[in-house]
């Protein structure tokens, strides 16, 4: 199967996802992160770096649940043109975390 390029606009909502895990994820160690999310640490160092633009769904479902986001916030915040959504997570003062 061939696999189209990316649009520009994906490869921004790539990038600000990357942003926003690593906001998110805060002092926590990449690691222990991609551990906890069962992933590997190389996976979220592609992701958080915006060279992986469409992750898989599950992939971003479980790093979101160990970093206490909610995926429709998630959603919300990558699909904004500017990159500065405010939103709160599920749980573990995420929205604190996330504030710029």
């Amino acid at each position: 199967m061939v696999r189209l390029p990316l649009t520009p606009a994906e490869v921004e909502r790539g990038q600000r996802l990357g942003a926003l895990l690593r906001r998110a994820r805060g002092d926590r160690s990449m690691l222990v992160t991609a551990l906890d999310a069962g992933v590997s640490p190389e996976t979220l160092r592609k992701i958080e770096s915006g060279r992986v633009a469409t992750p898989a769904f599950s992939t971003i479902a479980a790093i979101a649940d160990v970093l206490g986001l909610s995926l429709d916030a998630v959603w919300s915040a990558i699909n904004q043109s500017d990159g500065r959504a405010e939103f709160a997570g599920s749980g573990r003062n995420a929205g604190e975390r996330l504030a710029s």
